[in-house]
Order: C-alpha cells, then sequence, then structure tokens
C-alpha cells in the first residue's frame, strides 16, 4: 500500500528537494521491514506468537505509519487512531505487555527518522527541526492513544474477573457453588480449600483528621489485594473488606511455612499488622469451615493475641474453653476476687503472655521482680490457684480465655497469645 501526496507539501516538511514523507509513502513494506526489525532489536518482541507479529503487530505498525504520514502531510486522522485504539485493546485482553509495546512504537520511530535524515544535508537544518517538533506531536498522540485505550480495556478485563471471582468466592461460601458457574467464571473449583478468616485493623492515617480516612483504607485494601495476588496468583478467591474477610486457597497451593510469610507479607503490603486464622476442609465443606475460622479469628482478637497466623491446632483449648455451658460459667468466676485488684490481674494476663518470664513481665509493668513474685503469691491467696504450680496456672490461664467471652464483644486488655513457632 502506497500513500501518495496531496497537493504541494508545506515548505518545511521539505527536505533535500523531496516531501518529508516521501521515503516514507510505501506503508506495507515498510511495516514488514520496521517489524522485521523489532524482532532483532526489541528483545521483548521476539517472545510474542508468530502470528501476533504477523497479523495485530503488523497491522498496528502500517496504522501507526499512516497516522504518522497524515500528520506530516496536514491530512485528518481520526479513523487511524481509532484503529489503534482498537488494537491496543486487543493487546490489553491478550497479555501483551505495555512496555514491549511502547518499545517497539519508539524504535519505529528512529527507523522512520533515520529514512527521513538519510539524504539530508545541512541546508535542511530548519526543516528537520520543524519535522522533528511535529514526530514529537506523533509520538505524543501515539503513545497516549494506546496507553488510554490499553489501561481501560486492562481495567474492564480485570473487573470481569473481580465481579466473576465474586460471584464464585460468594457461591463456595454459601455451599451452592457448582461447575457450571465455575466454566462461567473461568475458575477452576478446586477439591479441597485453605479458609482464611483475615482481620485487617485500622491504618494510623485512618484517624489522621487531615486526611480523607476512606481513601487511605480503600489504599491500605488494595496493597493487601495486590500482595495477595502476586503471592497466590489468580487461584485465589477472597471477600475482603477494608477491616478483613474471607480467603480461599486452593489446598497445598502454599507450604505451613508460606502460609505464616503470607500474614506477614500481607501485613507489610498494608502497613497494618494482619492477623489471621486458617481451618482447612473439603469444598463442600467451606461454609463451616468458613464459620470456624471466623469463631476463632473472634477469639483470638477478645484475647488481643499478636499479630500473625493461627491455626485451629494452635486454639484447640481455647477453642473448647468458650464453648457454652457449666465448664464456662465455672471458669469465668475464678478471676472474680481480682476485680477489686486490677495490678494482680495485669500482672497475672502479662506473666502468662511473657511466658512465665518474671524478669520480662517486670519490665513491661516498670515493676521490681520481686514485685512481681509477691503479686503472684498474693493472686494465688485470692483466688485459690496457685500461678506457681501447674494445675494453678492451667485453671488461671483457662479462666483469663473464659472472661474474654463474659459480654459479647468484649476484648482482653493484653496480649495473651502468640502464634506458636513452626518445626
Amino acid at each position: 500500500m502506497t500513500i501518495g501526496g496531496g497537493g504541494t507539501a508545506h515548505p518545511e516538511m521539505i527536505v533535500s528537494g523531496q516531501p518529508v514523507t516521501s521515503s516514507l509513502k510505501d506503508v506495507r513494506a515498510l511495516s514488514r521491514r520496521m517489524v522485521g526489525h523489532f524482532i532483532e532489536n526489541v528483545v521483548p518482541c521476539r517472545t510474542l506468537p508468530g502470528e501476533a507479529l504477523d497479523g495485530d503487530v503488523t497491522a498496528i505498525t502500517r496504522t501507526c505509519l499512516e497516522i504518522a504520514v497524515s500528520m506530516l502531510d496536514g491530512a485528518d486522522i481520526p479513523e487511524k487512531t481509532q484503529q489503534l485504539r482498537v488494537g491496543a485493546e486487543g493487546w490489553a485482553r491478550e497479555g501483551i505487555p505495555i512496555d514491549t509495546i511502547h518499545h517497539a512504537v519508539h524504535e519505529g520511530f528512529k527507523l522512520g527518522f533515520d529514512l527521513i535524515l538519510a539524504d539530508a544535508t545541512p541546508a535542511d537544518f530548519d526543516s528537520l527541526k520543524f519535522v522533528s517538533r511535529r514526530l514529537l506531536e506523533i509520538l505524543d498522540i501515539i503513545t497516549s492513544t494506546v496507553s488510554y485505550a490499553y489501561v481501560r480495556e486492562l481495567r474492564a478485563v480485570a473487573g470481569e474477573h473481580h465481579t466473576a471471582a465474586h460471584t464464585l468466592t460468594s457461591a463456595l461460601l454459601g455451599g451452592h457453588a457448582t461447575s457450571t458457574m465455575a466454566r462461567e467464571c473461568g475458575i477452576e473449583i478446586a477439591p479441597a480449600y485453605t479458609v482464611l478468616a483475615v482481620a485487617i485493623p485500622p491504618h494510623p492515617e485512618e484517624r489522621d483528621t487531615r486526611l480523607d480516612g476512606k481513601v487511605v483504607a480503600r489504599r491500605k485494601l488494595r496493597r493487601v489485594q495486590a500482595e495477595l495476588g502476586t503471592r497466590c496468583g489468580e487461584r485465589v478467591l477472597s471477600l475482603l473488606s477494608v477491616d478483613g474477610g474471607t480467603v480461599l486457597l486452593p489446598a497445598g497451593l502454599l507450604t505451613d511455612e508460606a502460609l505464616d510469610h503470607l500474614v506477614e507479607q500481607l501485613s507489610r503490603a498494608g502497613q497494618v499488622p494482619i492477623t489471621a486464622t486458617l481451618v482447612e476442609a473439603p469444598t463442600p465443606q467451606i461454609p463451616t469451615a468458613a464459620d470456624q475460622a471466623h469463631e476463632l479469628l473472634d477469639m483470638v482478637q477478645r484475647l488481643h493475641c499478636v499479630r500473625g497466623l493461627y491455626r485451629f491446632d494452635d486454639l484447640a483449648l481455647e477453642y473448647q474453653l468458650t464453648r457454652p455451658g457449666p465448664g464456662l460459667e465455672r471458669l469465668r468466676t475464678i478471676l472474680d476476687p481480682l476485680d477489686e485488684h486490677p495490678e494482680l490481674f495485669e500482672t497475672l494476663h502479662r506473666h502468662i503472655a511473657n511466658n512465665l518470664n518474671r524478669q520480662r513481665t517486670a519490665r513491661a509493668l516498670h515493676v521490681h521482680t520481686n514485685t512481681v513474685d509477691y503479686r503472684l503469691k498474693r493472686i494465688g491467696q485470692l483466688t485459690g490457684f496457685d500461678p506457681a504450680e501447674a494445675s494453678g496456672l492451667w485453671y488461671l490461664r483457662a479462666a483469663i480465655v473464659a472472661r474474654s467471652y463474659q459480654q459479647p464483644g468484649s476484648r482482653a486488655s493484653t496480649p495473651a497469645l502468640a502464634p506458636p513457632a513452626r518445626p
């Protein structure tokens, strides 16, 4: 295909006595030459499928050339820019990296400019200044058109996937997901899942009255979601809000160690201390597993456990201690004698949280170790359970857990648990 000139060229668009576009008119041959140049000189282009290079890439290269020639000749280009938008949308859907596209565009411009300069002389200096400015305008139009169309389509595709994933996740949690639904969503259902209940606390800046707290919270959530996608890929399913939610990972996707690291990575991404609980279950039992995971998470929050990942095995005793019944009611009363002695209750709580380390407890309370010893002895006298003995300590620890459920929504005031170290 050859684009012919439309009348006399503008005086400033003449180089070596010829219209500046004379070396660019055979766009069909030149586009093939440029694609060959891309393959040899633009490394990412070498990884593209052959049909993409022979089809879309060649066609869009020709379109870019036609836009350049038209603008250099002063012609209108709306139809060509529309073709460019359509091409960019296709690249976004096919997953062709946008940096590869921009590298190719710039390489094409360098090659085209070299052709224009081939026969130029010093006498063409003023014309070349004008041509250079016009080429920069053309490059701006092409790159902005490609970028806008690419990003818009990418957001649409991501939105479609997000909606499909949201629909399937809701169905799995509701116990009514089907293979037909999975096919329609384009997401494979695994035989079993690791169910995570996640608590995302507020970011400190959410409380800053100088900032829009909702914007801060949404940015926090986007960082967490992006990190989750990076670490787990497209097979992860989640329903998350700014304060937490549920994540479903295909069983076996991550090792135990990787799951622990995942929560740490999400905390770093969100810049907040994230806590999560984990229950594994076959796919049909996901609703029950999710309920149990969130019950565990509620318990962890009531006990003000340190951030991290907690499994059911880590909390089996505490979980059972919080089940309704006469045992729970009795355990709740053990610490009643300490109600009038808050310093004793705090000392007991701290001492257990510090794994019975008297020095660490003393430092946390800003008291002498002898004071800690005295308070522990006094706790034994008032409650009848000596924290220096294994049986007494067991009952006192159980009483703290039971007390965390004494009132709906109540929370223990100091840390009582930490995730156990993994072998």
